[in-house]
Formats: C-alpha cells, structure tokens, sequence
C-alpha cells in the first residue's frame, strides 16, 4: 500500500507516495520528466520485485506540488530529493528516471554516487557529452521560440512527440495544462542548464539505457546508441513502437527490461551473478 506525503521545502509543498514493503530491504526511486508527473510510472511500480520499497513524486511545480514560490532548477530538485531521502531514511537507491527525471538520476550518480546502487535512464539525453555548436545554438533560443509560440498548439505538439498512443498525448496534455505556459518553459530551460561536458566521466554503476525507436525530442534517440557504446556498464534497448515516453507507449517492453535489470541488481548487491560472468552488463 503506498502512502502520500508531503514536505514543506523552499516555498513548496512537494508531494511524493511511498510504499514499505515487508521483505524489502532496498529502494526504487522513480523520478518524471518535465511537465508530467508521478502517475506516468503507474504501469512499472506494478512490476517492481519484492526485494524493493518504492518512492515517487511529483517535483516541484509539477503535479501536486503546486506551486513553488521559487525557480524553478535542477540544483533544486537535486536539493529536494536528498531531503527527501533523509526523511524517509534512505541511503541508497535505484533511480529510475524519464527525460528530466533521467537527467536528475544522472545528476545524483554525478554528485553523490555514494547513494546510488544503479539507474535506469529513459528517454533522456546524457548530461556530460559534447555539445554541438548547433546545439549550443538550438538552447540558446529555446526559452524565446517557447515565448512566441501559441501556448495550444505547444501543448498539442509536446503531446503528439511525447506519445504515439492517444491516451499518452491526453495525459500530456493534461499535466502540462495545470503547470501553465510560463512555469513550463522555466522547466524545460532549467532542465537544460544540467548539461556540462566532462568527456572523462564514466557512471560507476551498472545502469539500463531505454529510448523510444520514434522519439523525436531533441538529440535523445541520435545519442543513445553512441552514449552506450562509451559505457562499460550500460546495457542499452530501443523500445518499439514507442515515443519520448517510451514506458507508457510501451509498458510491456519496457518493464520486462526493468523487471530484469532490478532482479539483477538484487545478485548485484548480494555479491552473485546469475548470467555467470564478471559484470552483469556490458
């Protein structure tokens, strides 16, 4: 049975929903992306093994955690989630993030890798690659393209590249109706202040790389494949017929890559490995 929550931080009432299991003496973290909120994980809390309690939230201003009275970072929410995690006693964790979620579970293997146990990253871009002078170009006047663009017909296209089904573009859509234009856009660009090239940074965890094979959100799908191939300890699945959020597109694939990554990580910990070779991911 999950149990919600609520903690008084910085301006804000941010909202989160934990489950204690009997047996489970380790944790999965599930962290959104930009806009949406908790509810986009309500098809993978349902295959999270025993072994793991459960905690998810809605970041501040996202969701039930609105408003905040300050602006919106990513350095806050990194703030957030430690406090969190000091709340609730939880000193290492799986985080299992979507687009921004994913760039904050990177955020926290980057910073505090002492509290990380393993990742799962989803449809997200990696925070430390190389960025293009095109690129640079393309952020640099996002904020202003965000500002012209009539606020419906933003809403609509987010929707229609975040989800191929219609029941993802009407949750989108949904969310992203309650954050409001403004608080959006000041998402989306603090989202992007996340990204610093440290071409020498390599994550210290085994961790599961999923990307939708008809993602269309900025350069994700391009740099996923070549993101794995730098990683000793990534394993790496394009999810079929999925969109940018490929776990609600795709629910079946998605878990079964989950479901088997958690179990694994259960032999991890324990000091085993149940494929029999010396990494559980290469």
């Amino acid at each position: 049975m999950f149990e919600n929550k609520a903690l008084n931080y910085k301006g804000c009432s941010i909202f989160y929903r934990v489950e204690i299991k009997e047996k489970a003496d380790q944790w999965v973290i599930f962290l959104h992306g930009a806009g949406v909120d908790h509810r986009m994980f309500k098809e993978q809390v349902k295959i999270v093994p025993e072994e793991y309690n459960i905690l998810l939230w809605d970041a501040r201003s996202h969701g039930r955690s609105i408003p905040s009275t300050i602006k919106f970072s990513m350095k806050q929410l990194l703030d957030d989630l430690l406090k969190i995690m000091e709340i609730e006693q939880i000193h290492k964790a799986v985080f299992i993030g979507q687009s921004m979620g994913g760039n904050l579970a990177q955020d926290m293997a980057y910073y505090y890798p002492e509290k990380v146990h393993g990742l799962v990253l989803i449809d997200c871009t990696n925070n430390t690659a190389k960025i293009s002078k095109m690129e640079k170009i393309t952020l640099s006047v996002t904020k202003l393209m965000f500002e012209l663009y009539p606020w419906k017909l933003l809403v609509r296209q987010s929707a229609n590249a975040c989800g191929l089904s219609q029941e993802v573009k009407e949750y989108v859509e949904e969310c992203f109706y309650k954050v409001g234009k403004e608080a959006l856009i000041d998402i989306v660009i603090g989202v992007t202040k996340c990204l610093h090239e440290d071409a020498a940074y390599k994550m210290k965890v085994p961790f599961l790389l999923l990307c939708g094979d008809k993602d269309t959100s900025g350069n994700i799908r391009k740099i996923a494949k070549p993101w794995a191939d730098s990683e000793p300890t990534c394993t790496f699945y394009m999810i079929t017929n999925a969109g940018h959020n490929s776990n609600q597109d795709n629910p079946v694939e998605v878990n079964i890559h989950i479901n088997n990554y958690l179990n694994q990580m259960v032999f991890h910990r324990e000091g085993r490995n149940r494929i029999g070779d010396t990494h559980i991911y290469h």
